[in-house]
């Protein structure tokens, strides 16, 4: 198999709106109320899907829920049917942020050789906890090669599940084995820690990983109580790098310890709170960024344009830039609409790797088929959505028909 890392953005759905929904996330609540802009919202992300493609990158997409979400509304009362936020969970279009579908596990990593992904239950928060029924059905058309993937349901309720958020792998190459590393909380303060520790193990133990190259790592109290409510908002690895915020984990010498003991190649570039709070990290998302290997072999930090805008982020990035290190390009995105729910260029991606030849092709992205999705966008995604307008029958049948025409238009009817 030729394996190579596979980016699967989420295409932001017709139903984007600022509820503030996820408590925890700063950003998204600091926004609720505020009008969105779904088809701008969707753009952004598809140009940002380009730019990948453009690089030489392998992209593809997932699409978007069922939305609103039918059984959701059907398994409330008819008095819960008044509470605007129950109202506004079963329109949510969190489903865009696929960091957050499934964890997966490359075929070098498993005792089969097989690509394994466990969908997300995503129970911590009500408005995402309905994602995962469809999530999983589409996940099984896009990875229906049994020969070459394992696609497994969510682990027990019991256990909060937020998906590749909290999963890092550091390896010497996308082919070779990898050290996978689960990061779970235990205490956020005044915000509720949404990874388990045995959601982890269970997914470790599920994906048939070798103990001896897996790592169960407390993500800092302080960083989920300054608003990283999953671990990629201060944290993201790539290849033979881990790229981190001082006050990312609980203990970060015993964590970097234990990384170089099971991976001596590993080279980490931590940004040190003194040059860049956690604070600043967090509101500019200057680690929820891609952090990819080019066809050249350098490496390149995909970040939002709000990184751009920070004096202390900015100038930390071109200091970076004039060093040695494994780091050697900042691209700066627009995803603003996508940022002010909370969510920057690594939440909209879930990453695969695996042989782009065993995976369904109406699910990887080319330029005709980016042209095609564009064109759906800007005819049939809704300009702008006031909260106001949630639970609007005539918004509700604009969203439907606008998600039909773009499955239509990829060939995807099944998942309607």
């Amino acid at each position: 198999m030729t394996l190579v890392e596979i980016n699967f953005d989420g295409i932001v759905g017709p139903s984007h709106n600022y509820a503030g929904l996820s408590l925890g996330n700063l950003a998204a609540t600091a926004h609720a109320g505020e009008v969105s802009y779904p088809r701008a919202a969707a753009l952004q992300g598809l140009a940002k899907m380009r730019g990948n493609v453009a690089r030489g990158l392998a992209q593809g997409f997932i699409v978007p829920l069922p939305r609103p979400n039918s059984r959701w509304i059907e398994a409330i009362s008819a008095d819960e049917r008044t509470d605007a936020a129950l109202v506004a969970a079963a329109w949510s279009a969190s489903s865009m942020w696929t960091a957050n579908a499934a964890t997966v596990s490359p075929p070098p990593d498993t005792a089969d050789g097989r690509c394994h992904l466990t969908a997300a239950n995503l129970v911590t928060m009500p408005h995402r906890s309905h994602e995962w029924p469809d999530t999983l059905a589409q996940l099984q058309v896009m990875f229906a090669d049994r020969a070459h993937f394992a696609v497994h349901p969510p682990v027990p309720p019991c256990f909060g599940d937020e998906g590749a958020a909290n999963h890092m792998r550091l390896t010497s190459g996308h082919r070779e084995p990898g050290v996978e590393i689960f990061v779970y909380g235990r205490s956020g303060g005044r915000f509720p820690a949404r990874q388990h520790e045995q959601a982890g193990r269970a997914v470790a133990r599920r994906h048939g990983l070798d103990p001896a190259r897996v790592l169960f790592v407390e993500q800092s109290a302080e960083a989920i109580e300054a608003g990283a409510f999953h671990n990629d908002v201060v944290a993201v690895a790539n290849e033979r790098v881990l790229f981190a915020h001082e006050k990312a984990f609980a203990d970060p010498a015993g964590t970097h310890a234990a990384i170089r003991e099971r991976f001596p190649q590993v080279e980490i570039v931590e940004v040190p709170d003194a040059e860049v709070s956690l604070a600043e990290a967090i509101r500019t998302y200057l680690f929820n960024a891609q952090l990819v290997t080019l066809p050249t072999g350098e490496m390149a930090l995909v970040v939002p344009d709000e990184c751009c805008e920070s004096p202390a982020v900015w100038g930390w990035c071109e200091r970076m830039l004039d060093g040695n290190g494994p780091i050697r390009q900042v691209v700066p995105v627009d995803v603003r609409q996508s940022m002010a729910n909370g969510g920057g260029p690594a939440c909209l991606r879930l990453r695969v790797v695996a042989d782009p030849a065993t995976v369904d092709p109406r699910f990887l992205l080319d330029e005709a088929k980016a042209t095609r999705i564009e064109a759906v966008i800007a005819q049939h995604w809704p300009e702008q959505i006031d909260p106001g307008d949630l639970g609007s029958e005539s918004l509700g049948a604009a969203v439907r028909s606008a998600r039909a025409k773009l499955l239509e238009t990829l060939g995807l009817a099944q998942l309607t």
